[in-house]
């Protein structure tokens, strides 16, 4: 315990010590120095010291590295949305306390419910809902019909629908075990990929899809079935390609970017070109042109952070992804019901999944897909979903802590 709160207590005094130097070559931008910029960053370093203590006092048993591997990212997304512009970054400051506020609701939630019972057939069609929605009420940003503008705030509906998804298959996953009796929720996901699709929204298909498999497969152990899912997932994808020209238009554009640089190639070109010119130590924080770069606040985030910072902080941005993945591979495995384990594992695989969609989307690894970057992408739907997934995972570890400590008490309690 003590090498874990020493381990904890370094991370977060790097994590500042990356924060005041960044704001403070901000401030000096342009040759002028800008108050106003350092008392952000003084903001930030507040926020996050009162976060973790007020998090460790409320909640003993939380995950303090799972919590400061969210930190360092959102505080990276804030540096560079500051760097790009100021206003953005104040957005998402504010969505970010918004999100706490979620987080924490989250886990007192999770920490007292054992599942949701019957309401998760409500979650069903309030899925389906959400995701129907844009059907009729979005608008088409960025090629997907996945946004709907309501006058004073504009929400991404399959951010939350995601997280539904994740609550329904924890429980049917754990309340079934005939194959027929999956029907339903075999359906109900099937639906969803297809919603998205529709919609254009390939990435968040994609992560459905990725999501319900690597679930399945946790929950049921059936290799079989779960290739053949990945089977029929590559059917459907085939199918796309062949059925729908926006799909054949993304894979095209991924193959060759170069030779319609004028026309879809032309976002995938400069990203590749912000990060060799970042090469392994960057240019310099706000030396880079991210101007150049489409959608460098959201989706193309990484390749700013590439530029400027250098690959270097982009393989630390991957091991703080990474650390989700042991984290949450740990506190599922010391969960005490299937259901609170799926829970935490299907929060991970998620936040995982899309992390690494689109960091392979932008440096070409696989075609790119219009999703966010957790925690460090702007937009509020994007960093409100990231936190209360955080919540849940945080919520199962609080539940386990306690579950461990009266496990001790027991038996002192025997022992004497």
């Amino acid at each position: 315990m003590t090498i874990k709160r020493k381990g904890a207590t370094s991370i977060l005094f790097l994590q500042l010590l990356f924060i005041l130097p960044a704001f403070g070559l901000l401030s000096l931008r342009d040759g002028k120095f800008d108050i106003m910029t350092l008392v952000a960053g003084g903001v930030l370093v507040f926020y996050n010291l009162f976060q973790y203590n007020m998090m460790k006092v409320s909640f003993k048993h939380i995950d303090r590295f799972v919590l400061l591997a969210a930190q360092f990212l959102w505080s990276l997304g804030l540096v560079v949305l500051y760097r790009l512009d100021p206003e953005l970054a104040l957005k998402q400051f504010v969505c970010l306390l918004i999100g706490t506020l979620a987080m924490i609701v989250m886990m007192v939630l999770i920490r007292r419910s054992r599942d949701f019972g019957r309401l998760n057939w409500v979650f069903m069609g309030l899925t389906l809902l959400l995701l129907a929605s844009t059907l009729v009420l979005g608008r088409t940003t960025g090629g997907a019909k996945n946004w709907i503008d309501l006058g004073f705030i504009s929400v991404q509906p399959s951010e939350f629908a995601k997280i539904l998804f994740i609550v329904v298959s924890a429980y049917f996953l754990t309340t079934r075990d005939k194959l027929v009796s999956f029907i339903p929720y075999m359906f109900f996901t099937a639906v969803c990929v297809m919603l998205l699709v529709v919609e254009k929204d390939l990435g968040a298909a994609l992560l459905i899809s990725g999501t319900f498999l690597i679930m399945f497969y946790a929950a049921t152990g059936r290799t079989w079935l779960t290739l053949l899912g990945v089977g029929i997932l590559g059917g459907g994808a085939f199918a796309s390609y062949k059925l729908f020209s926006h799909v054949r238009t993304r894979v095209e554009v991924w193959q060759d970017p170069w030779s319609v640089y004028q026309d879809g190639g032309y976002q995938i070109v400069q990203g590749l070109m912000a990060l060799a010119s970042g090469g392994l130590l960057g240019v310099g924080l706000g030396r880079g042109m991210p101007e150049v770069i489409p959608v460098r606040s959201s989706d193309y985030i990484f390749a700013v952070i590439g530029e400027e910072f250098g690959i270097i902080i982009g393989i630390f941005v991957i091991i703080f992804y990474l650390v989700f993945i042991v984290r949450g591979i740990l506190i599922a495995l010391d969960a005490r019901s299937t259901y609170d384990a799926l829970l935490v594992f299907g929060c991970t695989a998620m936040l995982s999944l899309q992390s690494f969609i689109i960091i392979g989307g932008v440096i070409k690894l696989i075609p790119l897909t219009g999703i966010t970057m957790p925690f460090v992408s702007y937009g509020g739907s994007s960093i409100l979903a990231s936190m209360i997934q955080l919540g849940i995972i945080e919520g199962v570890a609080v539940k386990n802590g306690k579950a461990d400590e009266a496990a001790l008490e027991m038996m002192g309690g025997e022992m004497r």
